[in-house]
Protein backbone atom coordinates (compact mmCIF):
# COMPACT_ATOMS: atom_id res chain seq x y z
CA UNK A 1 0.00 0.00 0.00
CA UNK A 2 1.24 3.28 -0.72
CA UNK A 3 0.19 6.57 1.63
CA UNK A 4 0.61 10.09 0.32
CA UNK A 5 2.26 11.89 2.83
CA UNK A 6 2.43 16.03 3.40
CA UNK A 7 5.43 17.92 4.91
CA UNK A 8 3.48 17.81 7.96
CA UNK A 9 3.79 14.29 8.84
CA UNK A 10 6.92 13.28 6.51
CA UNK A 11 9.09 13.51 9.81
CA UNK A 12 6.74 11.58 11.63
CA UNK A 13 5.74 8.67 8.59
CA UNK A 14 9.57 8.74 6.89
CA UNK A 15 12.29 9.93 8.74
CA UNK A 16 11.14 8.27 11.90
CA UNK A 17 10.09 4.85 10.19
CA UNK A 18 11.11 1.66 11.49
CA UNK A 19 11.11 0.35 8.36
CA UNK A 20 13.52 1.29 5.41
CA UNK A 21 10.93 4.09 3.75
CA UNK A 22 10.09 4.25 0.00
CA UNK A 23 9.20 7.94 -1.00
CA UNK A 24 7.65 8.64 -4.69
CA UNK A 25 7.89 12.54 -5.17
CA UNK A 26 5.54 13.26 -8.13
CA UNK A 27 3.40 15.84 -9.74
CA UNK A 28 -0.57 15.04 -11.32
CA UNK A 29 0.67 16.98 -14.36
CA UNK A 30 3.45 14.39 -15.12
CA UNK A 31 3.20 11.60 -17.47
CA UNK A 32 5.94 9.54 -16.70
CA UNK A 33 4.87 9.95 -12.59
CA UNK A 34 1.14 8.59 -13.80
CA UNK A 35 2.80 5.93 -15.76
CA UNK A 36 5.13 4.71 -12.57
CA UNK A 37 2.30 5.32 -10.22
CA UNK A 38 0.94 1.46 -10.88
CA UNK A 39 3.96 0.30 -10.71
CA UNK A 40 4.71 1.77 -7.24
CA UNK A 41 1.65 0.33 -5.92
CA UNK A 42 2.29 -3.87 -7.33
CA UNK A 43 5.86 -3.27 -5.16
CA UNK A 44 4.58 -2.03 -2.34
CA UNK A 45 1.96 -5.34 -2.04
CA UNK A 46 4.99 -7.42 -2.88
CA UNK A 47 7.33 -5.94 0.13
CA UNK A 48 4.52 -5.19 2.78
CA UNK A 49 5.71 -5.28 5.86
CA UNK A 50 9.15 -4.67 5.04
CA UNK A 51 9.47 -1.52 3.36
CA UNK A 52 6.91 1.71 4.02
CA UNK A 53 5.66 2.69 0.70
CA UNK A 54 4.36 6.72 0.05
CA UNK A 55 3.75 9.56 -2.21
CA UNK A 56 4.67 12.99 -1.96
CA UNK A 57 2.69 15.56 -4.55
CA UNK A 58 5.93 17.89 -5.32
CA UNK A 59 3.81 20.90 -6.10
CA UNK A 60 1.88 20.67 -2.51
CA UNK A 61 5.04 20.22 -0.70
CA UNK A 62 7.83 22.01 -2.50
CA UNK A 63 10.13 23.12 0.96
CA UNK A 64 10.52 18.93 1.30
CA UNK A 65 11.28 19.00 -2.65
CA UNK A 66 13.45 21.34 -2.26
CA UNK A 67 15.64 20.05 0.96
CA UNK A 68 15.83 16.89 -1.07
CA UNK A 69 17.33 18.38 -4.16
CA UNK A 70 14.44 16.89 -6.23
CA UNK A 71 15.00 17.87 -9.57
CA UNK A 72 13.20 16.12 -12.21
CA UNK A 73 10.00 13.90 -11.60
CA UNK A 74 9.10 10.89 -10.81
CA UNK A 75 12.31 10.62 -8.21
CA UNK A 76 12.09 7.89 -5.60
CA UNK A 77 13.79 8.16 -2.72
CA UNK A 78 14.90 5.20 -0.02
CA UNK A 79 15.28 6.26 3.49
CA UNK A 80 16.93 4.05 6.20
CA UNK A 81 17.13 5.53 9.50
CA UNK A 82 16.26 8.55 8.52
CA UNK A 83 18.37 9.39 6.31
CA UNK A 84 18.60 8.90 2.03
CA UNK A 85 20.17 5.84 1.39
CA UNK A 86 19.48 5.99 -2.52
CA UNK A 87 17.92 7.69 -5.40
CA UNK A 88 15.83 6.48 -8.62
CA UNK A 89 15.18 9.38 -11.50
CA UNK A 90 12.71 8.56 -13.98
CA UNK A 91 10.01 6.34 -14.58
CA UNK A 92 11.20 2.68 -15.10
CA UNK A 93 9.82 -0.74 -15.15
CA UNK A 94 8.14 -2.87 -12.31
CA UNK A 95 11.67 -5.22 -13.20
CA UNK A 96 14.17 -2.52 -13.00
CA UNK A 97 12.70 -0.95 -9.55
CA UNK A 98 12.64 -4.51 -8.04
CA UNK A 99 15.91 -4.68 -8.89
CA UNK A 100 16.65 -1.13 -7.54
CA UNK A 101 14.97 -1.69 -4.45
CA UNK A 102 16.93 -5.33 -3.28
CA UNK A 103 19.86 -4.02 -4.31
CA UNK A 104 19.48 -1.14 -1.33
CA UNK A 105 17.64 -2.34 1.18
Amino acid sequence: MVTDITESNFKKEVLSSKLPAVVDFWASWCGPCRAFSPILDDVSKDYAGKVNFFKMNTDENENTASEYNIMSIPTVLLFEKGEVKAMSVGAVSKETFKKWLEENI
